[in-house]
């Protein structure tokens, strides 16, 4: 196979973050002999400059991603770097040097290949880590507002889970499209959502959560659910009957069921899933028009450079503990040549 290197040819190995089983971020390991990938049929290879931490990825250290990784592998998907290596049959490639963001397998490592057509090149003036979030936190967010939850001006949404990295973006993108916000976090993350210039920001593990929700707003337009466990009753106690619309991107706090008999006679409300990934896949004009208006979104300044979190790549596995005790906000990065 013939590949295009512009550097690093001699380095035949490399840094990486290994999941050794799935009994969670315990046994992921830093390693330092993994062998450089190759870049197959349609793909890039990337000199990693940063990589995103999703809680996805916490998941995947137990095996409750669904289509995730068999242990043992290289972490992360999601990552932002340099094209230092193009495989065959790339249909108008970009150009070695180019630095891009997009997600592939093993992104917890200083090398990673990516597929050709699901990368975008990094914003111009942009840093790799500014970058982390287009093609995932912010896709996941306009998705969820836009084409499946349908927002409109002087609706009102309500975020869960509003200081993660789809929860900010969210509130951003809400706000730019007229609806007013109301949000929940932890309360120590409340300055964090209030700093997006909301106030309605309550703390996600009240008792009378719903009740004061309907104090506040009445009932919502539109529900951003990924907390699961811990808020889906309230989720759908808050929603308008029939109008509402409830769009379910995570369970972060464990699964939550209902049932027919809910949607029936207790709730009707329109429930609909979404994964990035599955979307990108199914509906590829679709996912591609997301990321067109992001574009846009971007040169309007309604999406600003990322600020995320950056640590070294040994710090991996302890970020991931605190993702998944719920002790993060923001986003946050690992830096896999420090």
């Amino acid at each position: 196979m013939e590949i295009n290197e512009q550097r690093h040819t001699a380095e035949q190995t490399l840094r990486a973050l290994v999941q050794k089983s799935h009994r969670g971020p315990r046994d992921l390991a830093l390693t330092t002999d993994q062998r450089r990938p190759t870049p197959g049929p349609g793909e890039y290879l990337i000199r990693v400059g940063a990589a995103g931490v999703n809680f996805a990825d916490v998941m995947q250290t137990h095996g409750t991603y669904g289509g995730g990784p068999q242990a043992p592998y290289v972490a992360g998907f999601e990552a932002a770097g340099e094209i230092v290596g193009i495989g065959p049959g790339v249909e108008s490639p970009l150009p070695l040097g180019t630095h891009v963001i997009g997600t592939g397998p093993g992104a917890f490592a200083q090398y990673m290949t990516m597929s050709a057509p699901g990368v975008l090149p990094v914003p111009s003036g942009w840093s790799d880590a500014e970058a982390l979030g287009l093609v995932l936190n912010w896709a996941t967010a306009l998705a969820a507002l836009k084409p499946l939850g349908e927002v409109k001006a002087g609706e009102t949404v309500l975020v869960h889970a509003a200081a993660g990295g789809v929860g900010q973006a969210a509130v951003r993108l809400a706000r730019h499209y007229g609806a007013r916000v109301i949000a929940t976090a932890s309360p120590a993350k409340h300055d964090a959502v209030e700093a997006l210039g909301i106030g309605d920001v309550l703390d996600s593990r009240r008792p009378d959560l719903a009740e004061e929700i309907t104090r506040l707003v009445g009932r919502v337009d539109l529900v951003l659910e990924s907390v699961g466990q811990d808020t889906f009753r309230t989720s759908l106690s808050v929603t308008k009957p029939f109008t509402g619309r409830i769009v379910v991107f995570g369970a972060a706090s464990g699964e939550a069921t209902v049932t027919t008999h809910d949607l029936v006679f207790t709730h009707q409300v329109q429930i609909k899933g979404l994964h990035i990934g599955a979307l990108a896949a199914a509906a590829p004009s679709l996912y591609r028009s997301l990321l067109t208006e992001i574009e846009a979104l971007i040169a309007l300044g309604v999406y600003p450079p990322g600020a995320p979190h950056v640590h070294p790549l040994a710090e991996g596995p302890a970020v991931l503990r605190q993702l998944e005790a719920g002790q993060t906000f923001g986003k946050h990065a690992l830096d896999p040549w420090r």
